[in-house]
């Protein structure tokens, strides 16, 4: 695989856009979601977009597909809920590493197909897609009783393990932990990943991604943007950037000052605006775009592209917006005595 931190000083590399915006268009139904070998199950499974790698691949390496079409250089796999963790809403944690290793396998697949029918060299990689959890070690679900945890470090360690051990047998090329609420999930996550290139001599670049949730400029469990960097920097991690939450109109000035403070590479993929009464997302895909050629001519970015509500058609945009302008450069740092 070539070097992505060479691509990264040729170009702005573009990152795909939202998945489950991707799988709502095929209107599938619970029969979809189980396929044959689930067709029994005991739960309802529709809303499982993860299962679908497996129950669904041709969809989801489809879907893959028509990024890389619209200028992609990473592809996210689909494992936002991959883990035990998330998988038990729906009582599947038996299949979280299953679930990772055919993700990413769908994802190669797409690259691989992409290539030979295009004639691409250019080089595409696979980025492992480790999400927040739907339970947090900063918070407390219990209002009644702040000390309360649903959850422990370790759990929490062993469930992203299970998680990256998929990843990367399904052959992805970069982890990235992403739509980062609670800074301490995230360094779980990093704990997980660093512990298992250590024991099974591997090494994957890491890119982290954080959510600033609202106007306050902070995370959900109350960071702001340059304390949750110092939180994760230790990581040495590829690159440092934000997801979701945000239009990137409204996530304009969070990019600058990640921008000012990050020693390594920046990335950025918003939504596409902000959602509307009925939770969907209106912003054009030209809109989008102008937003983001705004920060890459002040030099902010290294990845972009897209989150929430973007399509194909969002990241050709942007792709086409960015394709001329010079990526930001790392800063040079001054060496302490």
């Amino acid at each position: 695989m070539s070097d992505i931190k060479k691509e990264l000083q040729k170009k702005i590399l573009i990152i795909d856009g939202a998945m489950g915006t991707m799988i709502q268009r095929h209107k599938l139904q619970e029969t979809d979601y189980r396929g044959e070998r689930f067709k029994n199950w005991h739960t309802d499974v529709k809303g499982n977009n993860d299962l679908l790698s497996i129950t669904q691949p041709q969809i989801i390496t489809g879907i893959h597909k028509q990024y890389l079409e619209a200028g992609a250089d990473i592809i996210e796999t689909n494992t936002f809920s991959s883990t035990s963790i998330a998988q038990a809403d729906y009582d599947m944690q038996s299949l979280a590493y299953e679930l990772n290793v055919a993700s990413a396998k769908c994802a190669k697949k797409a690259i691989a197909h992409y290539n030979a029918e295009t004639g691409n060299t250019t080089p595409k990689y696979v980025a492992g897609a480790i999400g927040p959890l739907n339970k947090t070690l900063s918070l407390s679900p219990d209002v009644n009783n702040p000390g309360f945890r649903a959850v422990t470090f370790d759990d929490v360690v062993t469930a992203y393990t299970e998680q990256i051990k998929g990843l990367i047998d399904g052959g992805a090329d970069i982890l990235l932990i992403e739509t980062i609420f609670d800074t301490l999930n995230a360094k779980a996550a990093i704990y997980a990943a660093k512990q298992f290139f250590r024991q099974n001599n591997v090494e994957l670049p890491i890119m982290i991604s954080g959510t600033i949730t609202d106007a306050s400029g902070r995370t959900l469990s109350g960071q702001t943007l340059e304390a949750f960097y110092i939180s994760v920097k230790h990581a040495k991690p590829l690159s440092i950037g934000l997801n979701c939450a945000l239009g990137a109109h409204e996530m304009r000035g969070h990019i600058e000052e990640l921008s000012s403070i990050a020693e390594c590479y920046v990335s950025s993929y918003p939504n596409a605006g902000l959602p509307n009464a009925m939770g969907e997302y209106d912003e054009a895909p030209e809109q989008t775009a102008c937003f983001i050629e705004d920060w890459a001519n002040n030099g902010w970015v290294n990845i972009v592209g897209g989150c929430c509500g973007t399509t194909p058609d969002h990241i050709k945009h942007i792709a086409e917006h960015v394709k001329n302008i010079q990526p930001r450069k790392l800063p040079i740092l001054e060496e302490v005595i």
